[in-house]
């Protein structure tokens, strides 16, 4: 399952000459331990939150991505987005749309039903973000102005603040 997103996703770098390395690593349940592991810092993780934003008569699934050090606020992505609610989808539908299991997500679309966005503070502190890339046991660690390029998502700023 999570090989074939590895592969898309080296494929789709390497076609736009981005500048990245993989890092092998033992699986980590949390964005700390993950992070000692890669060498990063916590704020480098791009963490990838597949989530459904309801709309008063639709849905729009959503891979929202943000700093790991910091919180989704799925009111307000709800509300970026035109929606009137955002929850976190359940493991199978997680599994339909990224072909991954949940933290080994990368914060790229692979698939047409899944938008992709991105707060914009992601790209605020560090020149490089680091991500689990389809397995929890494999990391990319990837120039932040490379992935703003080649993402090609949608910048919406959902990250709680101000608590």
């Amino acid at each position: 399952m999570s090989q074939k997103t590895f592969e898309k996703l080296t494929a789709l770098l390497d076609a736009n000459q981005a500048s990245y390395r993989v890092v092998e690593h033992p699986t980590a349940g949390k964005s700390e331990e993950v992070a000692k592991i890669r060498e990063t810092q916590i704020g480098q993780g791009a963490k990838a939150l597949a989530c459904v934003v309801k709309k008063t008569s639709s849905k729009q699934y959503v891979l929202a991505v943000l700093p790991a050090d910091q919180q989704a606020d799925l009111t307000l992505l709800a509300a970026n987005l035109g929606g009137v609610r955002a929850s976190l989808i359940s493991p199978v539908e997680v599994a339909e749309l990224t072909d991954c299991v949940f933290g080994a997500i990368p914060p790229f679309s692979f698939h047409p039903e899944l938008l992709l966005v991105v707060d914009p503070f992601l790209f605020e502190r560090y020149e490089e973000l680091a991500f689990n890339a389809g397995t929890l046991e494999r990391s990319i660690i990837l120039n932040a102005q490379d992935y703003r390029r080649i993402a090609k998502a949608q910048w919406i700023s959902f990250r709680k603040t101000g608590e």
